[in-house]
């Protein structure tokens, strides 16, 4: 049997491959740009790299945006972990389709619309919109990813692990601190990390969300209404990188624990 990948199979992953990256590729090597002219190249430079710490409105976006994703990612992964095993360990109840339908519900609906439903309830219980507005409103949607995240770990999980443990006297807390959540860690991790990035990228519901509040994505639309700045193009690369970075280990510190 012939294997490796013919060369249909090539140009169509190449294809892909550069369908998707190929503009993110281009705002990486315009971030080394020595010309202020985005069709301009003036050859490789890192003064955009120098100058964009003394942009501090860009510097404050970007810091904001990472605060709110951290947090707003760490609830929705407590908050789906949670959903996730009360669906998949509750076995079935009167309600349970409805319920699941509920938690999954923000995936398939637009965000403008959620965005306006949190806008009226803030509204409706005088909260002042600001970071913890935004915060919950991010929360809404990650959770449902890491639901469903955590729940398809939960489904493949095998129970009899658990079951020797409880067998053994093992009170059930202990069981699941003990033997279930460090065998699914992993995708509680992924969770995290899609939560993470899905709010940093985020720019309706902060637009609802938020009074006076200016995350990045935000910053962004107001600038590259009046042009594109060198200074963009650098911000964005070094948060590629960090998202980057943050798979890779993510990766690295799963298969290590497989191994």
């Amino acid at each position: 049997m012939r294997h490796g990948l013919s060369r249909f199979n090539i140009v169509s992953l190449s294809l892909g491959l550069a369908f998707l990256y190929l503009p993110i590729a281009i705002l990486i090597i315009y971030s080394f740009n020595a010309s202020r002219l985005v069709s301009v190249w003036g050859g490789w430079s890192l003064r955009w790299y120098a100058a964009l710490f003394n942009d501090s409105p860009l510097v404050e976006a970007a810091w904001l945006s990472l605060r709110i994703a951290f947090v707003s990612a760490s609830i929705a992964t407590v908050l789906g972990t949670l959903a996730a095993i009360a669906l998949v360990r509750s076995g079935y109840f009167r309600g349970r389709t409805g319920f699941a339908a509920l938690i999954y519900a923000p995936i398939v609906m637009p965000e403008v619309i959620t965005g306006l439903a949190l806008l009226l309830l803030f509204v409706a219980i005088d909260l002042g919109r600001g970071f913890w507005t935004v915060t919950i409103a991010h929360t809404t949607v990650t959770m449902c990813f890491a639901a469903l995240i955590v729940q398809s770990r939960l489904v493949s999980f095998d129970r009899s692990v658990e079951e020797a443990a409880v067998d053994l006297g093992c009170p059930p807390i202990r069981t699941f601190f003990v033997i279930t959540l460090p065998l699914i860690w992993p995708a509680i991790a992924a969770a995290w990390i899609l939560a993470f990035t899905l709010s940093l990228d985020d720019f309706v519901l902060a637009s609802f969300a938020g009074s006076g509040v200016t995350t990045l994505p935000i910053r962004i639309y107001s600038d590259v209404r009046l042009g594109v700045k060198p200074e963009i193009n650098a911000i964005c690369t070094l948060m590629i990188l960090f998202v980057a970075v943050a798979l890779v280990a993510f990766s690295w510190l799963t298969r290590r624990r497989e191994a």
